[in-house]
């Protein structure tokens, strides 16, 4: 894994990367980076690490755009080049002749692709100055269009005609039909071959005509959630970049020197769907089925907004829409409404002539989704912001769990079901109906047992879960099928829902998030899974009332991973806080060779003057020479109790808030520690007239985030405390000690990721010990385990012949397993060590000093985990300065931004 230094960077150094503003150092180097491993491609692979408020998201738009122009205009020149080597020998006026009208070929196809957005663009312009919307025009659909069932009420029979919504079609298993894995299976014949007809099937083998759009190189950019999507979005709209046509090609008409980024956002459903009735459903699963419900051929209720041929005109248009305009998810919607077309099934039109996708997470992680959504990543460029949590992520898309109380309510509405569409049933759907139930009993019946006998939680054996009711010889993969095609788990749950009363349906829609049978279907995804790969654990939660549930949890993410890695030209991970690097290359590219990754941390934009970075591991100075002080901070799982050691950290925040003006945020390894130290400094002893607490509240305003809360009101606040109506405008209001506030947070709660506290919200933030997850759980002892285990296997020096016995590992190979999995533990912790302390220095003029309270924090192999950044702004040898010594430090720094 070769780090990135400016020696390395091969981009030409006068290159314009059409940065709206003077790019910083930092971000030139970033761009310069982000440019090469594109430029390289072939698998490349770039875990880049840019604190924020350097400008990340503008640096990563300029460093791919510029590259993906670059490069397009290249392929346009690469075309002539071939023309005129495959015409070797011949007459040169033939070749003139050949490589001209080629040009004009590709200049006529430029200019009137442009021309049409153009318009589109300013059609929108006149819209928006002229304060008209014409989808205030289609309005009637927010009431009118929805599908109103007839008899509805307590203890009436559903009428003959709506039992077609519900009554489970016929059903074949269809074995060999090729059609494992189709996305669009559950729809109609009729409605796929429609689909095919105007381009939004499946993705199909292209015509020669048409191999040059489907080629152009995308980006597919993704975040952790929509809202950062959308901010990238709106960095995108900033810089301006020059046509993908070469300059030599634009005619001397065409006054046009720039050419708009023609930019997808990509969701699902749920944040898409414009049909009243189904967007109404509030659950993703739900409104999945319910969609592909009234695309059947015997459903009577179409969908109106379905692309097809009556609406095929707008459809073409919401594809020019959207490419001409860079729009957010809102906009697709608004699009789509204003259309009268469908924006999840018509976005797949302008999947082809985009060159950035932007797409959540799941949808790029999981294959099923990209199938769906007709996402190729051959060839293309992968970038994964915020991908410090990137291994959580795809942990999480493929993660599943079912409870006791979740099975219980499937067999009932399973039951009800079945009494009274049971004798409807035929062949097969009676059959594998049957066999659903039989799952679901078994399930029920080891978790009931597990309930009454096992520990609080532990690791559950697959192989006994469905080892009841003969569930064991059922084929999972052809009952999950089932369940997904047959619409079984919407048509259940929407014929349950019919039969209850008023109120307890009002129950229903407020208590559950999904139907079980989607869950149960999850679950067992998750069980045919590579035994290896994940663990499934039971965990009993305490009432009222009383429940137990099964988890899976996904062990590694480089098989789930793979599929993209191996696919991409070259894969980007970017974040602010991405040290320590070495688990990306472990557990997501293992089996790429080192130079094929590409690490760089940029320092930050703020001037070193303007960064404190304080190791506190006693309350005393300690010599070099002295070891360890008897009254030093370490709040390891043994000592961390010492209710003496947490008084001394309650006064020692004390005196930092004496000090530091404005906000200052601590971060406590977890709710329940917080809840401890909170119970001591509570706590007056004899000697004392006010307990700490009550001095830390006559000092500042003080908050706390609770397990559960809501960290909105808490931040809400805080914010009010610090910046009150006349002070927030004026900087140099709070610039002494006393006054403001401080919030008492969580390492990887709600107030550690996400949260700005930039500015006088964080002039201190004090980190208080190591939060090391808790390695006796049962789902840190299997990855552990799962560590260990993988790592002896790729580092086995000799592999057994055949008819050889297997050697065991020797003791430095079993040494080095036992080390890979340590340094897996201590990089979980740092990651959000790091997290917490990035979420003060938010941008160029800020400042902020930054405490870490524990002695381990002077050790160089925690530093080494850290970013470049706050490496640079440690103090040397502050860990044996005590008390005093930060205070000292503390004064001088903020004594120094007195009118800043």
């Amino acid at each position: 894994m070769a780090s990135l230094n400016d020696d390395d960077i091969e981009t030409p150094l006068n290159l314009d990367f059409h940065h709206p503003f003077t790019p910083y150092d930092v971000q030139l180097r970033f761009m310069r980076a982000v440019y090469d491993v594109l430029e390289v491609g072939n698998g490349q692979v770039g875990i880049l690490e840019s604190p924020t408020g350097t400008g990340k998201s503008l640096s990563l738009i300029c460093g791919a755009l510029t590259w993906l122009r670059n490069h397009k205009r290249g392929r346009y020149e690469s075309t002539f080049e071939a023309i005129a080597e495959g015409m070797a020998g011949e007459p040169e006026w033939m070749i003139e002749t050949a490589l001209r009208r080629k040009r004009e070929e590709l200049t006529r196809r430029w200019e009137e692709r442009e021309a049409v957005l153009a318009k589109i663009r300013a059609r929108e312009r006149e819209r928006e100055d002229d304060g008209k919307q014409r989808a205030g025009k289609k309005r009637r659909l927010d009431e009118d269009d929805g599908i109103v069932r007839k008899g509805k009420g307590k203890g009436k029979r559903v009428l003959d005609d709506e039992e077609k919504e519900f009554l489970i079609g016929d059903w074949d298993s269809g074995e060999g039909d090729g059609r494992d894995g189709d996305p669009l299976s559950g729809l109609s014949r009729e409605t796929r071959e429609l689909l095919e007809k105007v381009g939004l099937g499946l993705p199909r083998k292209m015509d020669e005509d048409e191999g040059e759009v489907e080629d152009e190189i995308k980006i597919y950019y993704t975040s952790r959630t929509h809202s950062q999507l959308t901010q990238f979005i709106s960095e995108l709209r900033r810089p301006v970049f020059p046509p993908s046509l070469p300059s030599t090609l634009i005619s001397k008409d065409n006054k046009e020197s720039t050419e708009t980024v023609k930019q997808l956002p990509l969701s699902s459903r749920q944040k898409l769907c414009i049909n009243p009735s189904v967007s109404r459903l509030g659950s993703l699963s739900a409104i999945n089925d319910r969609c592909t419900e009234l695309q059947q051929s015997k459903s009577t209720q179409k969908c109106a907004f379905m692309p097809s041929a009556d609406n095929l005109k707008m459809t073409h248009q919401f594809r020019d829409t959207v490419l001409a305009t860079v729009p957010d998810i809102e906009d697709m919607y608004h699009v789509g409404k204003q259309l009268q077309v469908c924006p999840y099934y018509a976005s797949r039109t302008a999947i082809p002539g985009a060159e950035v996708v932007t797409l959540p997470y799941p949808l790029l992680l999981q294959k099923s989704a990209r199938d769906a959504l007709g996402i190729k990543l051959k060839g293309n460029i992968v970038i994964i912001d915020e991908a410090h949590n990137i291994m959580d992520a795809v942990a999480n898309v493929h993660a599943a769990e079912i409870s006791l109380s979740d099975l219980r309510r499937a067999r009932q509405m399973l039951g009800v079901y079945v009494k009274r569409f049971g004798k409807k049933l035929k062949g097969e759907n009676r059959v594998t109906v049957a066999q659903v139930g039989r799952v679901i009993e078994s399930l029920s019946e080891w978790l009931d047992t597990t309930m009454k006998v096992k520990g609080e939680q532990g690791i559950a054996d697959p192989n006994l879960l469905l080892k009841a009711r003969g569930a064991d010889q059922i084929n999972l993969y052809q009952l999950m099928r089932y369940i997904q095609e047959s619409k079984l788990a919407y048509k259940v749950e929407s014929y349950a829902s019919h039969v209850e009363d008023d109120q307890q349906q009002q129950k229903r829609k407020s208590s559950a998030s999904s139907p079980v049978l989607h869950s149960l279907v999850s679950f067992l995804t998750a069980l045919t899974n590579l035994s290896n790969e994940g663990r499934v654990f039971y965990q009993k939660i305490t009432g009222p009332p009383a429940d137990i549930k099964l988890s899976y949890l996904l062990l590694s993410p480089t098989h789930a991973f793979s599929s993209i890695a191996s696919s991409a030209r070259a894969v980007i991970l970017a974040g602010g806080t991405m040290s320590p690097f070495e688990d990306y290359k472990a557990h997501l590219f293992p089996n790429l060779a080192p130079e094929k990754i590409t690490t760089l941390s940029c320092g930050h934009v703020i001037p070193s003057s303007n960064l404190c970075v304080w190791t506190l591991g006693s309350t005393r100075p300690v010599p070099a020479t002295a070891g360890n002080a008897p009254d030093a901070f370490e709040f390891s799982f043994q000592k961390r109790s010492d209710k003496a050691m947490v008084r001394q950290l309650g006064l020692a925040i004390l005196n930092i808030c004496s000090i530091v003006p404005d906000g200052v945020v601590v971060f406590f390894p977890s709710y329940g520690y917080l809840d401890e130290v909170v119970a001591v400094w509570q706590c007056q002893v004899a000697d004392e007239t006010k307990s700490i607490w009550d001095r830390l509240v006559a000092k500042k305003a003080l908050f706390r985030e609770t397990k559960g809360g809501s960290s909105d009101e808490v931040l809400q606040s805080y914010t009010q405390a610090i910046l009150s109506p006349d002070e927030e405008n004026d900087t140099t209001k709070g610039k002494k000690g006393g006054g403001g506030a401080l919030l008492l947070s969580v390492v990887g709660g709600k107030m550690s990721e996400g949260i700005n506290f930039s500015d006088r919200l964080g002039r201190c933030v004090v980190i208080i010990g190591l939060p090391y997850p808790n390695i006796n759980s049962p789902e840190w002892k299997a990855r552990i385990e799962y560590i260990e285990s993988s790592s002896l296997s790729r580092n086995r020096t000799l592999e057994p012949g055949e008819g050889e016995a297997a050697q065991a590992p020797d003791a430095q190979a079993i040494a080095a397993a036992k080390q890979a999995a340590r340094d897996f533990y201590e990089n979980a912790c740092m990651r959000a060590v790091n997290q917490s302390i990035g979420r003060a220095i938010r941008h160029q003029n800020d400042y902020a000093a930054i405490v870490l309270v524990d002695r381990r924090f002077g050790t160089e192999r925690i530093r080494g985990k850290m970013p470049g950044w706050i490496r640079g702004g440690m103090v040397e040898g502050s860990e044996n300065k005590g008390l005093q010594g930060l205070m000292g430090a503390l004064s001088g720094f903020f004594r120094g931004k007195k009118g800043v």
